[in-house]
């Protein structure tokens, strides 16, 4: 290492006599004897050398030589945040606001492999010791436009972080991407990092990753905090759009991971307990607020990717699941689940639909599969009378606005029961079996367009030219209504 040149030696002698001569005298300053000051030459001329001896003192980092600061850098992220910098281009020293240094076009190795490029890199270092280059103290590091590659093999990378000593140093990354790659190098997903940061938590006594991210156009923030001693792993994750919040408990100790996580939705408590390694995920989840009346079970298997998750639950709220503003919804809307690298099954059984209580013993049947959403084979009863199935159907986005298509099929098991409950005119009882058609239904409008109506296998013109838009406005009961009138208006077209 090259030491000071005779110019730093002479102003670190004179930046010794300048401390010692403030140290003794500048207590002594009153306010009433400034003005006598400032019209005083000789303070005047103090104060501009002590200014100029100031600056100096701050631009003595440029004395030193390139590769000297790169390389007594370099080890310092390496001792002090287990990161294995390359600097690519010249580092600039700049004071102000405060002493740091500047370099673009920065990389981090692991493992002699490359996994981040980072566009402008900020080293912040502290103001003493800047006449030493080796008692060079690196106070907070910024990394902004970086792109990570990551995978499954160094997925933990951030957690990892955490492990390293965070007490007089911290860490930001600024307006980055992460880009999560498979087996075949295919990119996942890409997660948007719009402001992270590490630092130390002296209510805590302990490292904290906090972080405000962005994936698949859903905004979330994240906080972590690794409970090394105990093995544990503690996350809180906040979907602000969809009033959601989730606490989590990971214990890492043994070869199949454990946890806990308390999910916040609105009011409702609810809770997942799970098991995980490298292939698999398995889980159950049940509502503690209503003594566990619903529970769900579900796997998730990593190689190859494959999900399925199965309920069974006394009552289901659709508007939970398909409301203007239900979670799923949301997320449908930003066409998350459109990636032809996901398979998903959901099935959910629930004796009774709230606010519907004709319907009843709903079989939910869903699946993700290459990038299309459907409910192919889902079925529900109404008043023990009919038995109505869902075929050909595809959930989608279009202009914001969520949409299903498809056909439905009703068999009528028994006709005098639907016929006294409708008040059907005994004119128009006929003695119809099933009922065919094809619908649109509009989620956020609540409309539903019928064609291809055909009842006992026969196309009906009259039927077909007088059912198209339906809408559904109102109260539940004016709803009922409506669907009374709308299928007595069916019977008496097709009876006419």
């Amino acid at each position: 290492m090259t030491k000071p040149n005779s110019f730093v030696k002479n102003l670190k002698n004179i930046n010794k006599s300048i401390n010692s001569l403030l140290e003794r005298n500048l207590n002594k300053l009153k306010f009433d004897n400034l003005k006598i000051l400032a019209s005083n030459n000789k303070f005047i001329l103090t104060f501009v050398a002590l200014f100029f001896l100031f600056v100096s003192y701050l631009l003595v980092p440029t004395f030193y030589k390139q590769g000297d600061i790169s390389k007594e850098l370099k080890n310092e992220l390496l001792n002090k945040f287990n990161l294995d910098f390359t600097f690519n281009q010249k580092l600039n020293y700049n004071f102000f606001p405060r002493p740091h240094f500047v370099s673009s076009e920065s990389s981090i190795l692991e493992n002699q492999n490359k996994i981040a490029d980072i566009d402008k890199l900020k080293i912040y270092v502290s103001l003493d010791n800047l006449f030493s280059l080796k008692n060079i103290n690196i106070k907070e590091v910024i990394l902004e436009n970086t792109n990570f590659e990551l995978n499954i093999k160094n997925s933990n990378f951030f957690v990892k972080l955490l492990d390293n000593n965070f007490l007089d140093a911290n860490l930001n990354i600024k307006n980055s991407n992460i880009f999560f790659r498979d087996s075949e190098n295919e990119i996942l997903f890409i997660n948007i990092i719009k402001d992270l940061k590490y630092y130390y938590d002296p209510n805590e006594l302990k490292n904290i990753l906090y972080s405000k991210n962005e994936i698949f156009n859903t905004p979330f923030s994240l906080k972590v905090i690794n409970h090394k001693d105990e093995t544990k792993l503690y996350t809180k994750l906040d979907l602000d759009f969809a009033k959601l919040q989730i606490e989590n408990i990971f214990n890492y100790k043994d070869d199949i991971k454990s946890g806990s996580a308390t999910l916040l939705f609105n009011k409702d408590k609810s809770l997942i307990n799970y098991k995980t390694n490298k292939n698999f995920f398995e889980f159950n989840y049940f509502n503690e607020l209503e003594n566990k009346k619903f529970l769900y079970k579900g796997k998730f298997n990593f190689k190859p990717f494959y999900s399925s998750i199965e309920g069974d639950i006394e009552e289901i709220n659709l508007s939970h699941i398909f409301g203007t503003n239900a979670i799923i919804t949301e997320l449908l809307k930003t066409e998350i689940f459109n990636n032809k690298n996901l398979e998903f099954k959901l099935n959910i059984n629930a004796n009774k639909i709230k606010n519907n209580q004709k319907f009843t013993n709903l079989f939910l049947k869903s699946k993700i599969q290459e990038g299309l959403i459907d409910i192919d084979d889902t079925k529900l009863e109404w008043k023990d009378s009919s038995v109505i199935k869902l075929t050909d159907t595809l959930i989608f986005v279009r202009d914001g606005k969520l949409f299903l298509d498809g056909k439905s099929k009703i068999k009528i098991t028994n006709a005098k029961n639907i016929y006294k409950f409708l008040l059907t005119p005994k004119n128009y009882r006929k003695n119809i079996k099933t009922i065919d058609f094809n619908f649109s239904y509009s989620f956020n409008e609540k409309a539903i367009i019928l064609n291809g109506i055909m009842i006992d296998g026969k196309y009906n013109q009259k039927v077909n030219s007088n059912l198209n838009n339906i809408y559904f406005r109102g109260s539940s009961r004016q709803n009922k209504i409506f669907l009374k009138n709308m299928i007595n208006d069916l019977l008496k077209f097709y009876s006419g």
